[in-house]
């Protein structure tokens, strides 16, 4: 079967706390921002920052809860500087026809400027016929719902 890449996840205009160089790879990202789209430690993310155009991969490390941190690590805190915009997603690898059939939803946050969440919403695509439909975002719902959504997400 073909395997295609898709988003899943996404933390979308998420500004640096802190660059930390001297700590070995990665990029920490407060907990409650990887449980809110989904992302799980140790995942490999894809980063972009829309200041300058640098881009690089690297893996998630968890943060302190509530802090908001952002903080690249070792050389990915040499592509930026504290206050810089980023973009971080994460892709999983999907059988074609499987999303052909079923469908796909990406998590997506929308920040503010503290890194609180500003808004949260999926991107989905909806199985139709031999294609898929983008249906753009869908609000997901109140605080409790999006909870028990994403907790049932991480236990699978």
């Amino acid at each position: 079967m073909a395997t295609i890449k898709l988003m899943h996840a996404k933390l979308h205009r998420v500004r640096v706390t802190e660059a930390n160089r001297h700590y070995v790879g990665s990029v920490t990202i407060d907990q409650d921002l990887l449980k809110q789209v989904g992302i799980l430690p140790l995942e490999e993310v894809e980063i972009v920052n829309i200041d300058n155009g640098n881009r690089w991969s690297t893996y998630v490390l968890p943060g302190e809860a509530g802090s908001g941190q952002i903080c690249p690590n070792g050389g990915g805190a040499l592509l930026c500087k504290e206050g810089d915009i980023l973009i971080i997603w994460a892709n999983e690898e999907r059988d074609r026809l499987d999303v052909l059939q079923n469908g796909h939803e990406a998590r997506v946050l929308i920040a503010d400027e503290n890194n609180s969440p500003q808004e949260v919403f999926c991107q989905t695509l909806t199985p139709n016929g031999e294609t898929v439909e983008y249906n753009g975002y869908q609000a997901m719902g109140d605080e409790e719902a999006i909870k028990a959504k994403l907790e049932g997400i991480l236990k699978a």
